[in-house]
């Protein structure tokens, strides 16, 4: 008990220093997860709970965590990697309470200062209401609701704690990659720039010999661009936890109670897991402004504050225009312009730029695009591809 209580009482002490970029730095953090299946799996997931709360506190890039995670299904206690902001892992203690797996592990990390969440403005993402494919498997707990609840739970995840995106909120539309028209009226209408749809699979429950309840979590997701209605990813996820509740029980999935529980603490890691998997896949995605009103020296664009949009950020324009390939193929092309524009007033989703070349300010078209001018100009001259509290102690060594 000591031990286990040594190890919260370091994960709660923050210690703040400044990191120059040939710094290394010493993420001292407290991963946890509840037991299921075998203490090696509650431990797999604890360290994999820390290395996200280092890569987040950091600041590095969340969305390369996730390919570190099946690197860790092994029992060594050290791990090193070459080509990746987590360069060293070091498990220190484990300590298991109330069913309640505990890893302390110090982890080097070399934050770089050169994601996509540092050079682009945020993207936005509407999520569906999930549905549950198999009725009949909710009937154990009445977990009707839990498609609706967990939607809830995905949106709250990639509001508060994703670098790249930002949640417009739920909604009960139906998302079907058949009417990709439908699904650009929908992100036209929410202003989204993903769309997140997908099914619940499977919620079976299986009783162990002990009269336990394991019961299974399976869904699949699809994410749609919101300017084309096309699909752009893809993933199938499935969990197993111990079902705490009574067989006849009414568990009310809103309540702090079933969130807290084992089953409730594998839904956000699924969660979790989801949101680093949109990071990995679509935070390099380019975001374009559009210039959406104009009047005289002025323009309005349709991303704001939401977006990360500040005042005095600097974008260069982008004319669009359409031709007809030899197929006879409707195409966009984008063409860069000598005109940038600087942002002088932020609102909620939208924002108003002035223009650094009023000589230039008549072929500014409805519809043109812009790009960020990044300050250290490396990927200004690019063309856009346009498409129709953690808590731990840090500690740092100074790298010869």
């Amino acid at each position: 008990m000591k031990k286990l209580l040594t190890i919260l009482i370091t994960s709660l002490t923050v210690t703040l220093s400044l990191v120059s970029g040939a710094d290394a730095a010493w993420y001292e953090v407290t991963g946890s997860s509840a037991i299921v299946a075998t203490e090696d799996q509650a431990k797999i997931h604890a360290l994999e709970d820390a290395v996200y709360k280092a890569a987040r506190f950091s600041g590095a890039d969340i969305g390369s965590v996730s390919n570190l995670f099946p690197l860790l299904n092994t029992k060594k206690d050290e791990f090193l990697f070459t080509n990746h902001e987590v360069r060293y892992i070091w498990v220190e203690q484990v300590g298991k309470e109330n069913g309640i797996m505990y890893v302390k592990a110090r982890i080097d990390i070399y934050p770089s200062a050169r994601g996509c969440h540092f050079d682009q403005y945020k993207k936005t993402f509407l999520v569906s209401n999930f549905d549950i494919e198999n009725p009949q498997q909710a009937v154990m707990g009445q977990l009707y609701d839990l498609g609706t609840d967990f939607a809830r739970v995905l949106n709250r995840q990639i509001d508060q704690t994703s670098q790249s995106f930002v949640s417009v909120g739920t909604t009960d539309y139906r998302l079907d990659g058949h009417s990709p028209s439908r699904l650009e009226m929908i992100a036209e209408d929410k202003g989204a720039q993903y769309l997140v749809s997908g099914e619940i699979t499977d919620l079976s429950a299986t009783a162990n010999s002990d009269d336990t309840i394991n019961r299974q979590f399976s869904m699949n997701v699809r994410v749609y661009d919101g300017k084309t209605g096309n699909e752009v990813m893809q993933r199938k996820y499935r969990e197993v936890a111990r079902w705490p509740f009574p067989k006849t029980s009414q568990v009310d999935t809103r309540s702090a109670r079933f969130w807290a529980s084992a089953y409730g603490d594998m839904l956000l890691r699924v969660s979790r897991n989801m949101m680093l998997d949109f990071e990995a896949e679509l935070s390099c995605k380019i975001t374009l402004p559009e210039v959406i009103a104009k009047f005289g020296n002025t323009v309005t664009m349709n991303l704001g504050r939401i977006h990360g949009v500040k005042a005095g950020d600097t974008l260069r324009l982008w004319h669009t225009g359409s031709f007809i390939d030899q197929r006879g193929i409707s195409r966009t092309k984008v063409t860069q312009s000598n005109i940038t524009l600087t942002v002088t007033r932020v609102y909620q989703d939208n924002a108003e730029l002035k223009i650094d070349q009023p000589t230039l300010a008549d072929s500014i078209q409805i519809g043109d695009v812009m790009r960020k001018i990044n300050e250290d100009k490396t990927s200004t001259n690019r063309p856009p591809h346009r498409k129709d509290g953690d808590h731990m102690s840090k500690q740092t060594e100074n790298q010869n």
